[in-house]
Parts: C-alpha cells; sequence; structure tokens
C-alpha cells in the first residue's frame, strides 16, 4: 500500500527517513494563509485550526493519490493567541521577545487520509517554557540561526541551535518537531503499512 506525506516540511520527511518508513512525498493544494483566516475568523481554538489545516491537506493530496496520506500542521498558541511562522528576522526577534520567559503550547496534530476521506487523526500538545535570556544572547542567536528562524512557527529549531532558548519542554519530543510519530507508527502498524 502505497504512502505519501502531504508535506513542505523537510524535518517531517526527516524525521520519517530516519525512522525507515517508505513513503512518497506531495506538496497540497492548499491556500495555507487563507484558510487560516478562515479558521480564525470562525473562531476556532488553535487545537482546533491545527487539526483543520492536517486534514485539509491530507485531503488535498488524498483526492489525487491512492493509499494513505499523511498531512500535519503545526500552531503555536502563547497566552490565547497563535504565532505564524516569521516573514523576516525583524518578526522573528519580535516572537522570541515574546515567547521570552514564559510557556507557551506547540499543537502539532496530524491526520491520514484514504480515498479522499480522513481515517486517523491526532493532536498532541507539547509545552515549552523559554528561559529569559538577554537582549545581547537574542541577537547572537539571530545571527548564527540565520535564515533557519523563518522555517518554524516559534523561530526556533529544539533539535539544533533553538535548545539555547529553553528552561523546560514537557511533552512529545517528535511533536515539537512538527510530527507525532509514535502514535502514527502505532496507526501505521496496524494498517500493515510499518513493520510490526
Amino acid at each position: 500500500m502505497k504512502l505519501t506525506l502531504a508535506s513542505a516540511s523537510a524535518v517531517r520527511r526527516r524525521l520519517l527517513e530516519a525512522a525507515g518508513l517508505a513513503f512518497e512525498v506531495e506538496m497540497p493544494r492548499v491556500d495555507e494563509e487563507a484558510a487560516k483566516a478562515s479558521l480564525r475568523a470562525e473562531g476556532l481554538r488553535p487545537r482546533d485550526q491545527a487539526d483543520a489545516l492536517a486534514e485539509l491537506k491530507a485531503l488535498s493530496v488524498s483526492r489525487r493519490r491512492p493509499g494513505f496520506v499523511i498531512g500535519a500542521d503545526q500552531m503555536l498558541a502563547i497566552e490565547g493567541e497563535t504565532l505564524d511562522k516569521p516573514k523576516d528576522v525583524v518578526e522573528a526577534r519580535s516572537h522570541l521577545m515574546r515567547l521570552r520567559g514564559k510557556t507557551h503550547e506547540l499543537l502539532c496534530a496530524a491526520v491520514v487520509a484514504r480515498d479522499g476521506a480522513a481515517i486517523w487523526r491526532r493532536v498532541e500538545t507539547p509545552r515549552l517554557k523559554m528561559r529569559a535570556f538577554s537582549d545581547a544572547f537574542l541577537d547572537d542567536y539571530l545571527v548564527q540561526a540565520g535564515e533557519a528562524v523563518l522555517h518554524s512557527v516559534g523561530a526556533y529549531q529544539l533539535e539544533g541551535l533553538g535548545a539555547q532558548l529553553f528552561e523546560s519542554v514537557e511533552g512529545d519530543y517528535f511533536s515539537v518537531l512538527g510530527l507525532p510519530l509514535l502514535p502514527l507508527f502505532g496507526f501505521l502498524r496496524e494498517q500493515g503499512i510499518a513493520p510490526a
């Protein structure tokens, strides 16, 4: 049975490859910004926004491809608001200033679709506490991290230099990276796609 990842995320692709899963990648045809705006206008909680976007991506590809399709999305929520990926380094700095010394949630959703219908879903909610780093540290971090800060909602990669920003992390590590890998593998084993 074919398996497709409906995601542009290099991190999600690396997670599945490193775990030894055979799959193909196809980008979903989704206007993510318009979808987010619509979901927010409806007043959906960040958890439900992430779940809806993951489903939208999975269904977008599942309607065109046979087999199982994995869609995923991640939202960062802090004090009742969500942050999107920063558009530039100035916005990344603003995000990190907002997160500094506080706890935020990363809502990580995955949906598996088959034949144009969602058949499995999972949302994990890791909680991350950023330490109260100095302005000088932040400036140095932004220089060292470079363009990578624009590739994630929190302007950090926990698996790299971003680890230095944190005091504590509660919850599933893989979900922080962008995919609830262990529950997903449980489902794929039940379907005979991952080795039992």
